[in-house]
């Protein structure tokens, strides 16, 4: 008895989604999570590697498939059969990739809104009539809202080759990022020369700084230790060794360091 075709191509349907399933919860390509916007973001991450390993065997199956199934034989000096005008099929593969395309952009979406990527940013009032729009992409919330919260505002500027952290609080310039684990962070990101960018991939967060646009970029760590911090943008010839560190400290930790290193003034005032 033989198996129908259809039957045939639903159980290599299910076998490819069961299996691209399994291999996006069973292989950890990423590395460690330390803000609270890297499970989020995994999600995603994980949605889209089972879609792409779905579509990868199946479309590397199918080939190998077809070098065999279709293969000359022995003897044959012809071409083969002229195989046109299949309108089922042509219907599959246009509304297929459509679904597909639209579903991941609307998930996307919601996974960009819940980092904060849609939440209206504040704009930066000058003496005049004019106001200088603040550019951002991942925020929790309006600057001056998070300025009355418990928010730590940090000033960063990114230069070739470096970054410099200021911290308004404590009047203190680092070439590292220090923050404590658990506190939200607010970074008004600025470029001096030419487009940079601020990618930390524990944190799963990389935000473009575009000289003349203020960017706010916020984000809460979760996890201590040391992380990269790299520009991952092509910003000149020395473009790869645009890096450095963020340190995620305990809070104890952290007050120490901000006390050692914060200007007399500044702490008294505080």
């Amino acid at each position: 008895m033989q198996i129908p075709s259809a039957i045939i191509t639903l159980v290599i349907g299910m076998v490819l989604v069961i299996g691209g399933f399994w291999l996006s919860q069973s292989l950890n390509l990423l590395p460690v999570q330390a803000s609270i916007n890297a499970p989020i973001y995994d999600e995603l991450f994980k949605v889209l590697f089972t879609i792409g390993a779905i579509l990868f065997i199946g479309m590397t199956g199918l080939l190998v498939f077809s070098l065999i199934r279709f293969r000359r034989r022995s003897g044959q000096v012809g071409d083969g059969l002229a195989i046109e005008g299949n309108l089922p099929l042509e219907i599959f593969w246009t509304a297929v990739p459509a679904v597909v395309v639209l579903f991941v952009g609307l998930y996307s979406y919601d996974i960009y809104d819940r980092m904060g990527g849609m939440v209206p940013l504040a704009h930066d009032h000058g003496m005049g009539a004019q106001e200088q729009r603040v550019w951002g992409g991942i925020s929790s919330g309006s600057i001056d809202s998070e300025m009355a919260s418990n928010v730590l505002p940090i000033e960063v500027t990114a230069m070739q080759f470096a970054f410099l952290f200021h911290y308004p609080e404590g009047d203190i310039i680092a070439g590292e990022l220090h923050v404590p684990a658990g506190r939200p962070v607010s970074l008004k990101l600025e470029a001096k020369d030419v487009i940079h960018a601020f990618w930390v991939p524990e944190f799963r967060l990389k935000q473009d700084i575009i000289p003349g646009q203020p960017t706010q970029l916020s984000f809460t760590a979760t996890r201590p230790g040391r992380y990269p911090i790299v520009c991952a943008e092509l910003c000149g010839p020395y473009h790869g060794g645009m890096r450095s560190t963020v340190v995620v400290d305990e809070p104890d930790e952290w007050d120490s360091w901000f006390s050692s290193n914060a200007k007399p003034a500044a702490t008294t005032e505080a």
